[in-house]
């Protein structure tokens, strides 16, 4: 089995989930110098949503303190910067078998957080018909399913649905992403009465997304929400 498996590395190399190139280490997902490249999320860290935190703040990053959000807490696993490229090719160049890769770094490194708050469900937020059938997939899911297969945490994709095909977030304003936002997301069946599901996203920001299909969460019965990000950015 594993003289095929290296076979098979030789017939197909592996591109290196960071620079893409082919890994100078068959079977494995990243080169050996690329490794040194990611920045993860380290403490001190937000105590609500996870971003790293500078020096002088203390508990809670300057964009928690100005706001309320609608779940307990969330985390993250790479400063976001460091992982962009990355996650750009894996979110709109087709790059589908990087979710190996961050799946089983999730596992790793954010495991025994997950253990903690024992979730009934990962709940992958969704993009809107159209986007995937534009796009073939839904990147969110793609994440969520890897880590699925690692903690045996169920996946639920029926929950919440996108009702409203919302306008990319990148270049939008706070304000202006929380107008796009609004209604965008419909409550499907909670069949099994959850209690516990953690939101499962590539990218955090500014929290709008979030924060969005928390509160229609909320509004539906489930008391407990959090959200794992597979890398968080600066805020406002």
């Amino acid at each position: 089995m594993r003289g095929k498996a290296h076979l098979l590395d030789y017939l197909f190399p592996r591109r290196c989930a960071v620079c893409d190139g082919i890994t100078d280490s068959p079977g494995e997902p990243v080169c050996r110098g690329c490794r040194g490249k990611i920045g993860y999320i380290k403490e001190p860290c937000c105590m609500k949503c996870g971003k790293q935190l500078k020096k002088e703040e203390k508990e809670y990053c300057g964009d928690c303190t100005q706001k309320e959000h609608f779940y307990q807490q969330g985390t993250a696993l790479y400063d976001y910067g460091s992982m962009a490229d990355s996650i750009f090719r894996f979110k709109y160049g087709g790059r589908m078998e990087y979710a190996l890769f961050y799946g089983k770094e999730l596992y790793e490194r954010k495991g025994s957080w997950l253990h903690a708050i024992r979730p009934d469900a990962l709940v992958p937020v969704p993009i809107h018909p159209a986007r995937k059938r534009k796009r073939g997939y839904n990147q969110a899911e793609l994440i969520a399913r890897e880590l699925s297969r690692h903690t045996g945490i169920p996946v639920n994709t029926s929950l919440v649905h996108r009702d409203k095909n919302t306008m990319p977030l990148k270049n939008l304003s706070y304000a202006e992403r929380q107008n796009n936002l609004k209604r965008a997301f419909k409550m499907g069946q909670n069949d099994v009465k959850l209690s516990t599901i953690v939101i499962i996203d590539d990218i955090y920001t500014t929290g709008s997304t979030v924060d969005s299909m928390a509160q229609a969460l909320r509004e539906a019965g489930i008391p407990q929400i959090y959200f794992m990000a597979l890398a968080i950015g600066r805020g406002i």
